[in-house]
């Protein structure tokens, strides 16, 4: 059985009207479906789905944003990525580390210290010659308002602060325990102490 042979290239009169001859196209490189012909005139049908090589790919799900899907080394990848869009965290004790999550971060989220704590961070509140995140100390103690406190001392434990107002303590006078001696009804003496 002699094999089919095309007409891809035309003379007329000297004249080449077609020359298919020199052409590449080639199935895999026509759009699926689209007809055309080769470089010997036969008709070829177009294969290709536009699909890329993706057999090098190193993408895996972990780097893809949940729920979005690809196509890597041959199969359909489904994205395992959180999205945390704009996370937010507040640092509020000097020891306190915050851990990033794992995920996409839309680049709106901050780390800062916590409002209360910054109102904290003023120059009054600071010792001269310290400076405290970007903050330079003003207090230098001639100017703190102290307290002097009298207590007597009882059967229980007591804590003696300065109250609201005060920055500390400039004196505590303890009393003494009082004592005393009285006569009682036996004929003998009533000592009482602290009361």
């Amino acid at each position: 059985m002699s094999e089919t042979k095309y007409i891809g290239k035309v003379i007329y009169d000297s004249k080449v009207l077609i020359d298919l001859t020199g052409d590449t196209i080639v199935p895999e490189n026509l759009d699926q479906g689209i007809t055309a012909h080769d470089k010997s005139g036969k008709q070829i049908v177009g294969t290709s789905t536009k699909d890329s090589d993706t057999s090098d790919a190193t993408v895996t799900v972990a780097e893809m944003l949940e729920g979005k899907t690809s196509y890597a080394r041959g199969v359909k990848l489904t994205g395992s990525m959180p999205n945390n869009g704009g996370a937010s965290e507040f640092i509020s004790t000097k020891s306190q580390k915050i851990t990033v999550p794992l995920g996409f971060h839309d680049g709106s989220g901050k780390i800062s210290i916590a409002d209360t704590e910054q109102e904290k961070i003023i120059g009054s509140n600071i010792k001269q010659g310290i400076t405290i995140l970007g903050v330079e100390g003003e207090y230098a103690g001639e100017s703190a308002n102290l307290q002097s406190k009298t207590v007597t001392p009882s059967s229980t434990m007591q804590t003696v602060q300065a109250d609201d107002g005060y920055d500390a303590l400039s004196s505590v006078v303890v009393n003494a325990i009082s004592y005393t001696e009285t006569n009682n009804s036996a004929g003998g003496i009533t000592v009482t102490i602290g009361a």
